[in-house]
């Protein structure tokens, strides 16, 4: 049945997948008695799974499928395109008072784990369907952990190009011991592993808060969108939650596990065993979490002229703490706002820092992880050239030595990283100049085009200087926007791949 099932186009498996979880907000809709969600879900969910069943039986007949990782690489990039269509109906059906090209932006948002929302009024949505967009967030996580290891990671994409030794989208001398073993199998072989961490951390998280005062629904939504960076809440965010400041505690303890795959797990073929504080990912992610708001709280006596000096000891902790959450749930792409975020504000002097969590949102989180953005690895890329470049300066014959702390970053790692970043720069324009030909103020253009690319939707609230609605936008927009959120997702490099010649050949 195993070795039936792992035969199955990745595609159509993860249809399956999306068909079967919609049981769950049904089952959810049932005991709380409103039985027209329930139905929606409940028949949405046995009617496609029954396609899906039919289509396997279909194809079990037919000759083995292309087990190519960029074959995989190509149905990753269709579930992104395909399963909103799908996880969509039963939304539809369910709200009844919204376009379906609403419920396939809020899919789409949910799955590529962005949380940008067209409902700014979280009363507008009944319980069960805030669960299914945190639930479709969670898996769409997931879904990136296993592609990280079982797809991206043997192709050399997605941040792994930087320490490799074959170019982007080809594998290298690293992956002649996996030349025999099925892309199939790696995809079994990465779920197996990597579905009870990410689970049980789920259920830990989620334990916690409800043990700190949260709703069961609350504490569920908040710890599956903490593990998937995903941001979605039912209440407007954790400031509203009932556990405040003890369940922000608990859940910056998780959102550790974004700044580095070190975290949770050293599957990867160009990960090593090593020591998490010797992780540079995990390194850099932690001086930016304690130097950024360092300098917030000390711009309380450096340029805050207009805020008194005299303030309480408690005073001046809880906005270094609101500095310290906001920035590690922004730099994780989540998006999370800090019961003390306004306290941060006032005490440094600073009305709406929109600019420290755009640049906060690009930087992004670890490699392989469900965090968005740059990734922290190409940022220590070229940290690691610039101050190789500067020795240079002052010693024009030394010899670049080989230390510890740089042997996962290959001689040419930063001329990739360099690539990746002028790519994004590029996609940065081109997504911005749309946005402002639909209609869009500069400012706002420029936020929407970092909240989709880095899949950081609570920027849009958070970073501007008057929340954007982007309900207020025509149909145009929306599907720019969600266009972005998958090319952010997927990064440019990953798509590039697709046109890799030898793929097409095959």
């Amino acid at each position: 049945m195993r070795r039936y099932i792992q035969h199955l186009p990745l595609i159509l498996l993860l249809a399956m997948i999306a068909s079967a979880a919609m049981l769950v907000p049904a089952a959810h809709a049932l005991v709380q008695g409103d039985h027209h969600i329930a139905r929606a879900f409940l028949y949405s969910g046995l009617l496609t799974l029954l396609v899906w069943v039919l289509v396997a039986i279909t194809l079990s007949s037919r000759a083995r499928h292309d087990n190519s990782m960029l074959s995989y690489l190509l149905s990753l990039f269709g579930a992104y395109i395909f399963l909103p269509v799908i996880l969509a109906i039963p939304f539809h059906a369910a709200l009844r008072d919204t376009s379906f090209l609403n419920a396939w932006f809020e899919m789409v948002s949910s799955l590529t784990t962005t949380g940008a929302t067209l409902f700014d009024d979280p009363n507008r949505l009944s319980d069960t369907l805030h669960l299914w967009r945190a639930l479709v967030g969670w898996l769409g996580g997931f879904l990136m952990w296993v592609a990280a290891s079982a797809i991206l990671a043997p192709l050399n994409l997605g941040g792994f190009e930087v320490t490799a030794s074959a170019e982007p989208g080809q594998g290298g001398e690293q992956m002649d011991s996996f030349d025999h073993v099925d892309a199939s199998q790696r995809l079994v072989r990465s779920t197996l592993h990597l579905f009870p961490i990410y689970a049980g951390l789920t259920l830990a998280l989620w334990t916690l808060l409800q043990i700190l005062g949260d709703a069961p629904l609350v504490a569920f939504c908040h710890a599956m969108s903490t593990m998937s960076t995903s941001g979605i809440s039912p209440i407007g965010g954790v400031q509203n939650a009932s556990s405040a400041l003890a369940g922000e505690m608990v859940i910056f303890l998780f959102l550790l596990f974004a700044l580095s795959r070190m975290t949770f797990s050293a599957d990867t073929i160009t990960t090593a065993r090593q020591s998490i504080l010797l992780d540079p990912e995990f390194r850099v992610g932690v001086l930016i979490v304690l130097g950024v708001p360092t300098l917030l709280f000390l711009r309380h006596w450096i340029s805050a002229f207009d805020v008194a000096l005299v303030q309480g000891g408690w005073t001046a902790l809880r906005a270094l703490w609101g500095g310290l959450f906001t920035v590690l749930s922004f730099l994780s792409t989540t998006g999370f706002e800090s019961i003390d975020w306004a306290d941060t504000r006032d005490w440094s002097g600073l009305g709406t820092p929109g600019l420290i969590l755009l640049g906060l949102s690009l930087t992004g989180g670890g490699v392989a992880t469900t965090a968005g953005g740059v990734k922290l690895l190409r940022v220590y890329a070229l940290y690691l050239h610039g101050l190789r470049e500067m020795n240079r300066l002052v010693h024009p014959s030394s010899i670049a030595g080989s230390r510890g702390k740089s042997r996962r970053i290959r001689r040419k790692g930063a001329f990739i990283a360099w690539i990746f970043f002028m790519l994004f720069a590029l996609s940065l324009t081109a997504v911005t100049l749309v946005f402002a030909a639909l209609g869009a103020s500069f400012e706002d253009a420029i936020v929407l085009s970092i909240s989709a690319l880095s899949t950081t939707g609570p920027l849009l609230t958070a970073a501007a200087e008057t929340p954007i609605h982007l309900s207020q936008f025509g149909p145009t927009a929306k599907v720019v926007f969600a266009a972005t959120m998958v090319l952010g997702r997927l990064e440019t490099l990953a798509i590039i791949a697709l046109f890799n010649p030898e793929f097409w050949r095959r």
